[in-house]
């Protein structure tokens, strides 16, 4: 196991660390939706109220999404029977949006800490 972490690159292990970054991130912009409204987040909120705060649900439903995405097809593949390969796809999609919003969350610590 040390061998494998010595020999990954430091991109690498920073690409792995904003992956983990961004699920955490999201799971913690969903919960915290939860603890006030009583519901997890979805993809809905576009859709749904006045103008205004379908503008303002966006910064959290970017943040947020690969728990979405997650749950979704988590929930579908357990209630639906989805296939496999639509489960996989959808992991893939999440993980990527995770990496993503990761890469923002650790840039954006940098700049502010100054590191």
């Amino acid at each position: 196991m040390l061998d494998a972490l010595a020999t990954m690159s430091p991109q690498t292990i920073a690409s792995f660390f904003s992956l983990a970054i961004g699920f955490a991130v999201a799971g913690m912009c969903a919960s915290g939706y939860r603890l006030f409204m009583r519901h997890f987040p979805s993809f809905r909120l576009l859709e749904v109220g006045p103008v205004p705060a379908r503008f303002a649900a966006i910064p959290l439903l970017m943040f947020s999404a690969p728990f979405i995405i997650m749950r979704n097809t988590l929930r579908g593949r357990r209630m639906e029977g989805r296939r496999t390969e639509i489960v996989m796809v959808a992991t893939v999609i999440a993980g990527l949006w995770s990496l993503m919003s990761g890469t923002v969350v650790v840039l954006a610590l940098q700049v502010l800490l100054n590191v």
